[in-house]
């Protein structure tokens, strides 16, 4: 009922930028919090970026200061912006959301299918 798409990774040489986008669509009645995750091989998944309905944030102490999280409710849609990149930020990153659907009582979390961020010169 819920999708969420990601676009925006690629390959991109240290120092350089990148901006990943997420899409919800569906039966969407609200959106709670939407996080970016990421995964790099061999390691476990971890918190990027997190952003509540109200716009309130939080980072990764990594990435603070070179990762900027935003969305627009009004299309249900969170961004990353990534910049100053590191070899060390190359992961398959994913998109979550915490979703009530229309007529829904609660929320459910739903995730992307990811994006490979891959950092190197």
């Amino acid at each position: 009922q819920v999708q969420l798409v990601e676009s925006g990774g690629g390959l991109v040489q240290p120092g350089g930028s990148l901006r990943l986008s997420c899409a919800a669509s569906g039966n969407i009645f609200s959106i709670n919090a939407m996080t970016w995750y990421r995964q790099a091989p061999e390691k476990q998944r971890e918190l990027v970026a997190r952003i509540t309905s109200g716009h309130s944030t939080n980072y990764k102490d990594s990435v603070k200061g070179r990762f900027t999280i935003s969305r627009d409710n009004a299309k249900n849609t969170v961004y990353l912006q990534m910049n100053s990149l590191k070899p060390d930020d190359t992961a398959v990153y994913y998109c979550h959301a915490v979703v009530r659907i229309v007529g829904g009582i609660a929320d459910y979390p739903y995730w992307g299918q990811g994006t490979q961020v891959t950092v190197s010169s």
